[in-house]
């Protein structure tokens, strides 16, 4: 295998591109001052896609939000929850809002 010599940027000598090379074909100017005047905030440019950008994600919020805490209870009320099946942190929720009269 042909060992190759890199050179200070990155470049490899044997592919016969100098830097010189790269900087005549790039694709990248930097921007006068003209064109930098122009520039616009995206939200003013694209409304419309920042706007679907913003939307949030997932479930819509509820009229009546929950906190989520960190609580221990015993295993056999877990247990017997959950024995309900699917709804069972509902199911409990609706228990401890009838214990203390809501």
């Amino acid at each position: 295998m042909k060992k190759t010599k890199p050179v200070a940027d990155g470049l490899r000598e044997d592919r016969g591109y100098s830097r010189a090379d790269w900087d005549e074909v790039d694709d990248n100017p930097e921007m006068t001052e003209a064109e930098i005047a122009e520039l616009r905030p995206f939200r003013e440019v694209f409304p419309d896609l920042a706007a679907a950008i913003d939307r949030k994600l997932g479930r819509p919020k509820a009229e009546m939000t929950k906190k989520a805490i960190s609580l221990r209870l015993d295993a056999e009320v877990i247990d017997r929850f959950k024995a309900g099946g699917e709804g069972w942190q509902s199911r409990m929720n609706e228990a401890l809002r009838k214990a203390v009269g809501l």
